[in-house]
């Protein structure tokens, strides 16, 4: 049977700072706080499947250092299997966060070990495409990668769910190939071409990437919530409820959630549902991973909503 899940993408070890407002040019900043915590978009996706209760695999690549020491310890975990993950002579991915009283976030990265990810890492992960139900692809490896990675997934009949994050220019023929495409609002304003995505035109630009590309999309709002264009029809998710903490890895743990909820057997907006309360119960907590929740914690919340 096709139920596993498997993630090609970025680790990243995560400094994140608590900090009054974000510093300006030539500004020294104290910070009130600080966590360091396992990150990148595809290992924060891979353990929220995991912790859900998936069986996941990563396919990705640390430095031969401590960060991608504890990359790798973080991942196992939670469960996620990392036989995939290649050892590398850069240094692993880092990033550096800064985190505001009331969520917000802002990020430098550096890509490391995470721009070695090549074919030969996809092409050695073969078998487990073949037992695989779901690929989860993400854009902060390369991008040639990226595309080979639909590819081989797609010739080994898996679903590809691609976050499209941070945006970046994709061969159109690899945008079709996917079955699920996700975006923030700044990501979708730049696949439209500029154009400013809000909670007022969500639906008519999801409808146009759908039937541009011949999939689903789901377009995140942050507090706005959600829309979701599949199979000739819109869905609206209004926000969900919850005391917000920290937003890094809402958009990860939605992801997680999703795929998970798709390897039960949940349809798409089923799946959405479920996954809203993933992101939930995660931006309620400090960190990504470690705030991530098991299915017990999801369950609970998600009947506390209706």
């Amino acid at each position: 049977m096709k139920d596993k899940i498997t993630v090609i993408g970025s680790l990243n070890f995560d400094i994140i700072t608590k900090v009054s407002h974000f510093p300006v040019k030539g500004e020294t900043l104290g910070a009130e706080d600080a966590v360091v915590a396992g990150g990148g978009k595809g290992a924060n996706q891979a353990v929220q499947a995991a912790k859900l209760g998936a069986d996941v695999f990563m396919v990705g690549s640390v430095g031969k250092d401590a960060m991608g020491d504890f990359l790798l310890s973080s991942l196992n975990k939670y469960g996620v299997d990392t036989s995939h993950v290649r050892i590398s002579d850069k240094v692993s991915g880092l990033g550096m966060v800064n985190s505001t009283e009331d969520g917000s976030v802002t990020a430098t990265l550096v890509r490391g070990a995470n721009f070695t990810v090549s074919r030969e890492d996809v092409d050695a992960a073969e078998d487990l495409l073949a037992e695989s139900d779901i690929v989860i692809l993400q854009m902060e490896i390369p991008m040639d990668t990226i595309q080979y990675s639909i590819e081989a997934a797609k010739k080994a009949g898996c679903r590809v769910i691609l976050n499209a994050a941070p945006a970046l220019p994709i061969e159109e023929a690899s945008m079709k190939a996917c079955d699920l495409i996700v975006v923030n609002e700044v990501e979708a304003s730049f696949y439209a071409g500029g154009k400013v995505i809000t909670k007022d035109n969500v639906e008519e630009q999801a409808a146009a990437f759908a039937n541009q590309f011949g999939n689903s999309w789901l377009v995140t709002l942050g507090g706005d919530g959600s829309g979701l264009y599949t199979e000739g029809k819109f869905r609206y998710f209004s926000p969900c409820k919850t005391n917000v903490v920290e937003t890094t890895g809402a958009g990860d743990s939605y992801i997680g959630g999703i795929a998970y909820a798709l390897t039960k057997g949940k349809g798409l907006e089923e799946a959405c549902e479920f996954a809203q309360g993933c992101s939930a119960v995660t931006i309620s907590r400090f960190g990504a991973q470690d705030s991530m929740p098991v299915l017990e914690e999801v369950e609970r919340y998600n009947q506390s909503q209706k």
